[in-house]
């Protein structure tokens, strides 16, 4: 029986292929309305998603397949869904990613960073934390944390090799044994520790030993500290995540007259959000794992340990061994700088920006426009002086596509092609509809609602599927109740990315839990307090300084009632 058992368990993606859209085949059969079809289509793209029984791009094609053959749409129209100013914005920021990780940028950042904060763990963590979330604002979370993390293990490694030294050459100075080898100077690089026949012992995350308790709390909050402001960080920015970019395309397609989503005025509301979020999980993983003693984590720089000096002995030596700052580098660092200031002041809402220029093409440069321009330049400016016979840009063609995420332009084009499907099918206002009675709540609690269920599935499914899902469902939603659609949709999109709980919730998680230091015990434990924490700040955040800001307070004239059909058929 067991037998039987494991061999179903390894079919299982298998069998929810076939009995998923068997299971739900009645419903467009026996309804033959098209609310029905498009709910069919969305049901079963929803557990295919959250299953992930195909990869996640397949899944987002099947609108392109079903739509057509339902009459919901043509298959012509469905093409030009799944390509639109989001992917040129995303092409132009994949471009600066490629070029910052290339040239090495990333690693400077990092260190310099750790350098300027000190080698306190509590002060470390927060260094890199800050360090992480800046890098996450232009970088995917998980590059950011694939890029950070292999420095914060090799610091880890060291400040343990340092701290058992240290140990050891204390006791056998108590003891009357001196060993002049051990000696550790001041400036003194530390060797990691050897084994009986002087080989080096491995550094394997997976083979780390812990001398103390403090070591092993340590490893646990710098590895969490990764994983969680590489997440946070990309809050600040439309390109900062997916689930923001697909929020910004989302409302530029359905509400083209809404002017309020740019650059900007979400910088300027998610910053905020970002430093209140990001230190109120210093504080808790401070107190979970390194405790309650803050004041010597704010007050380390005067009195350092020998572990600390140590420690700063080898950040400092990593920082020096890159050198002085290469022409590359520079020259990634001045676009890289260049483009969130055009980004910033494009229209930022508060003054004219720069796009006022062109008064006759009112709207048509976006920030995909920018991206695209400064992209090209990778292309273009030579990364060495050029000879007759050779010619290098900062980055080549094989080197942007090893970098760009194919997948989530699929994903993405199937999320618009199922929101214009909800849409021309009538879904949405059947559902909006359905949701009615929530109209008897206030709006804050109708959102909290919003906000707890989207963070709870994106804990098992992907960001952009979850938001996906959840933007064609709340906008006619908060049409229906006349309330301004962006009052419901930036703190659901926000929330999307609390996925905190566990390794499979979002890849940074993943990939600090690879490295051996955590249980999923420790995940849950500190992801739940987080994910509250994060709901709370966006809730704070909406009701206080987004109201100036995106008008929460008033119902737009952009804001279009789609009108909520007679959908009895279902």
């Amino acid at each position: 029986m067991r037998a039987f058992a494991a061999g179903l368990w390894s079919y299982r993606n298998l069998l929810i292929i076939i009995l998923t859209p068997l299971l739900m085949l009645p419903l467009p059969l026996i309804i033959q309305t098209q609310v029905a079809q498009c709910a069919f289509t969305l049901v079963l793209m929803a557990v295919f998603w959250m299953m992930e029984a195909l990869p996640l791009s397949i899944t987002a094609l099947i609108p392109a397949l079903v739509f057509p053959l339902f009459g919901i749409m043509k298959s012509s129209v469905v093409a030009t869904l799944y390509f639109k100013d989001f992917h040129l914005l995303l092409l132009g920021v994949i471009c600066l990613a490629t070029s910052i990780e290339k040239w090495g940028l990333h690693r400077r950042i990092a260190l310099k960073l750790v350098i300027l904060v000190g080698v306190n763990p509590g002060m470390l963590m927060l260094g890199l934390m800050t360090g992480c979330a800046f890098l996450s604002m232009w970088l995917s979370n998980t590059s950011t944390a694939a890029m950070v993390m292999p420095i914060v293990e090799a610091l880890m490694q060291q400040v343990m090799s340092a701290e058992g030294q240290v140990s050891s050459q204390q006791e056998k100075a108590s003891s009357g044994i001196c060993n002049p080898a051990l000696q550790l100077e001041d400036g003194e690089l530390l060797t990691p520790p050897r084994d009986h026949d002087g080989e080096a012992l491995p550094s394997s995350p997976l083979n780390s030993k812990y001398r103390t308790h403090r070591d092993h709390m340590m490893c646990k909050s710098l590895s969490l500290c990764i994983a969680y402001s590489a997440s946070i960080g990309g809050l600040t920015t439309l390109p900062g995540t997916s689930s923001n970019l697909i929020f910004a395309e989302y409302i530029h397609q359905f509400y083209p007259e809404c002017k309020s989503i740019n650059f900007g005025n979400w910088f300027v509301f998610s910053l905020p959000i970002c430093i209140i979020v990001l230190l109120s999980a210093w504080i808790w993983l401070h107190w979970l794992f390194l405790g309650s003693d803050f004041r010597s984590s704010l007050c380390s720089r005067g009195h350092r340990s020998e572990r600390e000096k140590a420690a700063a002995k080898v950040i400092k030596d990593q920082y020096e061994a890159l050198g002085p700052m290469s022409q590359q580098e520079m020259i990634t660092l001045a676009i890289f700088l260049l483009m969130a200031v055009l980004w910033f002041v494009r229209d930022p809402g508060f003054m004219p920006g720069w796009a006022s220029l062109f008064p006759d093409y009112p709207s048509y440069a976006t920030d995909a426009t920018v991206a695209l321009m400064l992209g090209i330049l990778f292309f273009i400016i030579p990364a060495r002086r050029p000879t007759a016979d050779h010619y290098e840009a900062l980055i080549t063609w094989k080197e942007f596509q090893a970098c760009m995420p194919w997948e989530i332009c699929l994903l993405v084009g199937g999320g618009f092609a199922l929101a214009e499907g909800t849409k021309v099918s009538g879904l949405s206002s059947w559902v909006a509809e359905l949701m009615s009675p929530l109209g008897n709540l206030p709006v804050l609690g109708i959102i909290t609602i919003a906000c707890i269920i989207v963070t709870s599935i994106t804990e098992v499914a992907s960001n952009p599927a979850t938001i996906t899902i959840f933007l064609p469902i709340l906008s006619p939603l908060a049409e229906a109740m006349k309330v301004n659609p962006l009052y419901m949709l930036i703190p659901t999109t926000l929330s999307v990315s609390f996925s905190f709980l566990l390794p499979i919730s979002n890849p940074p998680n993943a990939i600090v839990f690879a490295y051996g230091h955590l249980s999923i015990m420790d995940m849950v434990k500190a992801g739940l307090g987080l994910n509250v924490i994060g709901v709370l700040t966006v809730l704070l955040a909406v009701s206080t300084w987004g109201m100036p800001i995106f008008n929460l307070n008033t119902y737009p004239d952009w804001a279009s009632s789609h009108g909520l059909t007679n959908t009895t058929g279902i």
